[in-house]
């Protein structure tokens, strides 16, 4: 509101430094509220939400506080720390797994109440039990990849591959036998 007598309101200033002074002592006061609130809230944490990472492999991984390390998904909340200051086995993330995990570490399994971590999905190895996490269309997964041999096996372990170290091993790992007779080897 202007003040009756000189027409100028609460900004009106007489001198334009006074009023360039004024601005800016409230300016700085209003940053050092915002710092003592920071420091008396403590600084908001990181989310996990915020620290995926892809691994060299080409795997989702978990991104440390230090921004550099990053470390496979299934090794978060394994009990042993990874991260230079552990906050993969950070108690508020570890606390209830899989439900306190971030969504990106988790697959789920054909049976709705199994998971695995998402980096365990299309490994070749039958980490479900039911091979859910291994063959598509449901997972999407690539056909067996280089160092791989596409057969059905009789061990349990694998899905529709067999790493190639196994062929020519005498020993049976495919039920047509085409690990020993067929493959070319690793």
């Amino acid at each position: 509101f202007p003040h009756p007598s000189t027409g100028c309101g609460i900004l009106c200033c007489s001198r334009r430094g006074a009023c360039l002074s004024a601005f800016l002592l409230l300016l700085l006061a209003m940053l050092a509220a915002l710092l003592a609130l920071a420091i008396i809230l403590g600084y908001p944490s990181r989310t996990p939400e915020a620290q995926v990472c892809v691994m060299s492999t080409n795997r989702t991984g978990f991104l440390c506080h230090d921004r550099r390390s990053c470390i496979p998904a299934h090794g978060v909340c394994d009990g042993v720390p990874t991260c230079p200051h552990g906050e993969d086995e950070d108690e508020s993330l570890c606390r209830d797994v899989p439900w306190s995990l971030p969504s990106y570490l988790l697959a789920y399994c054909g049976d709705p109440d199994s998971w695995i971590y998402s980096d365990q999905k299309c490994d070749g190895t039958n980490n479900c039990g039911d091979c859910s996490d291994e063959l598509s269309p449901v997972t999407a997964c690539p056909p067996c990849g280089f160092g791989w041999w596409r057969c059905t096996p009789t061990v349990f372990k694998y899905c529709n591959c067999i790493p190639r170290s196994l062929c020519r091993d005498h020993v049976q790992h495919c039920s047509d036998w085409s690990d020993e007779y067929s493959c070319p080897g690793p």
